[in-house]
């Protein structure tokens, strides 16, 4: 290869090169799925799994590239030259570096990688695991806690310091519950639990999507993660825990009558207005919406939870979130104020 052939393949090479890392960054400023910043003990396993494999990824790339750049500028004949290329038929030391070199680069991967794949599959906890129910539908995310009595929709709230084993289940098909920074992804099956067990470390608000093609709104199939110190997840708690709001006059009021008349009541729980009885059998339920008003998102945590958006949600479901199982209730103008002031005085 000429020194003309190096300048022009080095000329398109580097500027493809800033290009990807130019769009790498720009699409994790705007995409907040971030899989590099861990915030549990179990995606910080996965990290620096990711790491290790990726260091040894590129100490291997670098022998290679160099042994081929190093054949072709040294043993490569030019034009001209008289010099003629040795044959060589076997070296036994040299098959067996490359043999034993590859092998021991591929122990080097294997150990730690099972490593983690059994850290991922624990079979005992500590006592004071937090079990965690996430139940997947068609298209949003239910959360029970079964030793709290608490109950939510599209929002999990979780304590930092303590184990919290979540089981996996779904209603319908498959899906697949990724929340990257707090607890990587598993597969939700029909007919079979999974499992996901973490302890958190870092208080915030973290992003989740299912990853597993399920439907017209696979897309619109988000939910949240709250960390929060134990003080603060022990007040979540000891609110979720709390009877619903009960307007006493207002649109808030007139709102809740509403609510209890329209089909809204059949699907929906608010304790102690609806809820569902042993024989309900109708195949479908929505999100209970005890503290529907405390919560920040709506609509699989698609959309901000304001009173727009509610009004918006309530008069065309399938336009926001197509396929969707909540059907048009045909309520406008005042008794649609009425019943959003309801829903949104739920805190």
């Amino acid at each position: 290869m000429t020194r003309r052939s190096w300048k022009s393949t080095l000329a398109s090479v580097l500027p493809a090169t800033f290009a990807l890392a130019v769009t790498g960054c720009k699409a994790q400023a705007r995409y907040p799925l971030d899989t590099l910043a861990p915030t549990s003990d179990l995606t910080r396993s996965i990290y620096d799994l990711f790491v290790e494999v990726s260091v040894l990824d590129i100490i291997v790339l670098i022998v290679v590239v160099g042994a081929l750049f190093l054949g072709m500028l040294v043993f490569s004949t030019r034009t001209g030259s008289r010099r003629q290329p040795s044959v060589k038929h076997s070296d036994m030391y040299l098959e067996m570096a490359w043999t034993i070199i590859p092998a021991l680069i591929l122990l080097a991967i294997t150990v730690p990688t099972v490593r983690v794949i059994i850290r991922t599959q624990p079979y005992t906890w500590p006592k004071d695991t937090l079990p965690v129910e996430v139940i997947a539908h068609q298209w949003w995310w239910e959360f029970h806690y079964p030793t709290l009595g608490v109950e939510t929709a599209d929002e999990v709230h979780i304590p930092t310091g303590q184990t919290i084993h979540f089981e996996l289940f779904s209603k319908d098909v498959i899906h697949s519950f990724f929340m990257p920074q707090v607890g990587g992804k598993r597969d939700v099956i029909p007919g079979q639990e999974n499992q996901i067990t973490l302890v958190a470390n870092v208080p915030g608000e973290y992003y989740g999507q299912c990853t597993e093609f399920c439907g017209d709104s696979h897309a619109n199939m988000r939910f949240r993660v709250f960390v929060q110190t134990p003080a603060d997840f022990q007040q979540w708690v000891k609110h979720q825990l709390e009877p619903p709001v009960k307007p006493s006059s207002g649109p808030a009021a007139a709102g809740a009558k509403i609510f209890a008349n329209a089909p809204c009541a059949i699907c929906h729980t608010v304790r102690g207005v609806s809820g569902f009885s042993k024989e309900y059998t109708y195949g479908f339920r929505g999100p209970d919406l005890t503290h529907f008003g405390s919560r920040s998102t709506l609509a699989g945590s698609i959309m901000d939870n304001t009173p727009q958006n509610v009004a918006r949600w309530i008069r065309n479901p399938d336009e926001v979130k197509p396929g969707a199982n909540m059907p048009t209730l045909g309520i406008s103008g005042g008794e649609m104020n009425e019943l959003v002031a309801y829903l949104e005085s739920l805190k």
